[in-house]
């Protein structure tokens, strides 16, 4: 009997002990990732705000807007194109096989490696407008935030190296803004092209009836493209 109380007592030392450790540690992750989250949206409302204001003069038929989705979801729309920030509510841990976790960083501390993420998606406004259901969105960014409010970026975009080791510092108001404009520059600068005749050569009799059979086309961008026996290209790029 007193060998089972003291296994059920260890058992419970060994739930507060993890408590303590990883479930305190995701609550400050979490804080951390809806406040950079909360940044994030502050900033691309002034960027919305400035750029709207700038462009009138240019061109009024180009339109700038920042709307919200929800707590942990907002759009930034420039011109043809939305940026989709979505916040997931979960916290991850990098994977083992992550250059980034046999840095000393986390080495030093493998609690380094617990993140929130950001993620951002260029959809073509388009897309939203005539509630084109099939049309994809193509993911160029993923922001990583841990419990000491350090960062790092996953993407492919060009200025991809600049920030894909965790920062030295705390993310601040300025590197938001810096990543902001980034993305904005690529989403101007990434244009669609031609899809390949084959992968378009065939339309339902439904689609050719509906009055708006013009937009039910699936269309997208492609950041590249792999060909295959069939002439189907297919995106390859996964972050």
């Amino acid at each position: 009997m007193n060998e089972n109380t003291d296994i059920i007592q260890q058992q419970r030392q060994k739930i507060l002990s993890l408590l303590k450790e990883k479930s305190v540690l995701k609550q400050d992750v979490f804080s951390n990732t809806i406040n950079v989250f909360n940044n994030f949206k502050d900033q691309s409302k002034t960027i919305a705000n400035d750029l709207k204001t700038q462009v009138s003069s240019i061109d009024k038929r180009v339109s700038i807007q920042y709307s919200e989705v929800n707590q942990f979801a907002y759009q930034l729309k420039i011109a043809g194109d939305v940026l989709e920030f979505f916040m997931h509510t979960n916290v991850f841990e990098l994977e083992k096989s992550s250059p980034l976790y046999k840095s000393p960083y986390i080495k030093q501390n493998p609690l380094n490696a617990y993140c929130g993420i950001i993620y951002v998606y260029n959809f073509m406004a388009d897309s939203f407008k005539f509630n084109r259901l099939n049309d994809i969105g193509i993911l160029i960014a993923r922001i990583f935030i841990n419990k000491e409010n350090h960062f790092f970026v996953e993407t492919k975009l060009p200025f991809a190296t600049k920030y894909s080791n965790f920062s030295l510092e705390p993310l601040n108001i300025t590197t938001i803004k810096e990543i902001i404009n980034e993305l904005i520059i690529f989403a101007i600068q990434f244009d669609l092209t031609t899809p390949p005749f084959d992968s378009v050569k065939e339309i339902t009799i439904n689609e050719i009836n509906e009055r708006t059979s013009w937009i039910t086309l699936r269309t997208g961008k492609r950041l590249g493209f792999v060909s295959d026996s069939n002439n189907e290209d297919e995106i390859n790029f996964q972050l």
